[in-house]
């Protein structure tokens, strides 16, 4: 890990900038040849579904559109490719001709993708379609703040090896935003993520849209339920870990999506969001395994694989920020 990625060995700064230089730096986290798949499971590994459903929305948004010339579908913090890739197989052949795919990721593009697909490091300007941010928010860095003894609210000051000491009090549109969306009792040790960052990358990657829609999808809490002491925490190697920004590990919490809604924004949880589009988890009909057999156990392996990404508790509770942009939202407030 190289200073200049990282900071000097034993340097004090806030998590925003500390996780800035762990995960996006020269050496940093997102840059390793195995990608996030290696460390961490999201709703887009554990089944294709959730890819074939994105493209579901999708055509649901160029219905909305009025089936336009051209279909963006923009996936921010691509990965590897893997939900552009999923996207672009499932739809039908006549909007996949239409359509344009941009895979928005800041290390290169891995060999084999599919040539259809646009690799880049930002998202285009005037799109008309989805955007779609799958875990992307939760890895805009933020800063973090605690109570102190006094009950003052404080920065939270890492080094690159995990270790914390609090520094000056959390002021200016910091404090702001504390006030409005996290307020923090006074009671010493409580902990907030100032979410600011997190909004305004919100608000920068919607006004890329023209007409369509834009979605923003993560482990999210809200105004009526904040967790007391934050949600920082680290993942390696498919495992959960402390926070140390480092480089070696992915550094994440959860956002509130309340804080990023932009007007006629909706929330709703990926339940619902599924849901919405048909995905449901229900098991096929006994009878079919006496007429197919073999349809019935792919039936069933479906169903299965639905259950997990709608499960409460687990993929299922995952927020939904929904964003429509002249258009009406296509998930219908009858489904929701």
């Amino acid at each position: 890990m190289t200073d200049q990625a990282l900071g000097a060995a034993g340097e004090w700064r806030g998590w925003r900038a500390a996780t800035q230089a762990a995960l996006y730096g020269p050496d940093g986290f997102y840059r390793r040849p195995e990608g996030p798949a290696g460390h961490f499971r999201t709703s887009v590994h554990a089944s294709p579904l959730f890819a074939r459903t994105v493209a579901r929305l999708l055509d649901r948004v160029d219905q909305a559109l009025g089936r336009p010339q051209r279909l963006d579908f923009v996936d921010m913090a691509a990965g590897r490719g893997e939900l552009a890739a999923g996207v672009l197989a499932a739809l039908p052949a006549e909007v996949a001709a239409r359509a344009r795919v941009h895979a928005v990721e800041i290390a290169g593009r891995p060999d084999g993708l599919d040539p259809r697909i646009e690799w880049l490091a930002e998202p285009p300007r005037a799109v008309t379609g989805l955007l779609f941010a799958n875990e992307w928010l939760d890895n805009v860095p933020v800063e973090v703040a605690e109570v102190d003894a006094a009950g003052v609210p404080r920065l939270v000051l890492v080094r690159d090896d995990g270790t914390e000491r609090l520094g000056e009090p959390v002021s200016g549109a910091d404090a702001a935003w504390l006030a409005r969306w996290w307020p923090l009792p006074g009671e010493e040790g409580l902990r907030a993520e100032i979410g600011r960052p997190r909004d305004a990358a919100w608000a920068e990657a919607v006004a890329c849209v023209e007409r369509g829609l834009a979605v923003a999808v993560d482990y999210a809490h809200t105004a009526d339920a904040r967790p007391p002491f934050g949600t920082l925490t680290g993942f390696r190697e498919g495992r959960e870990t402390a926070p140390v920004p480092d480089g070696s590990c992915d550094v994440t919490a959860h956002v509130a999506l309340d804080a990023c809604a932009l007007p006629e924004g909706r929330l709703l949880s990926q339940r619902a969001a599924l849901r919405a589009l048909d995905l449901t988890g229900a098991r096929p009909p006994l009878a079919l395994a006496s007429t197919n057999p073999a349809e019935y156990v792919r039936a069933l392996a479906g169903a299965g694989e639905a259950a997990e990404l709608t499960a409460p508790g687990g993929l299922g509770d995952f927020g939904w920020l929904i964003q429509p942009v002249g258009i009406s939202n296509p998930l219908t407030e009858r489904a929701l």
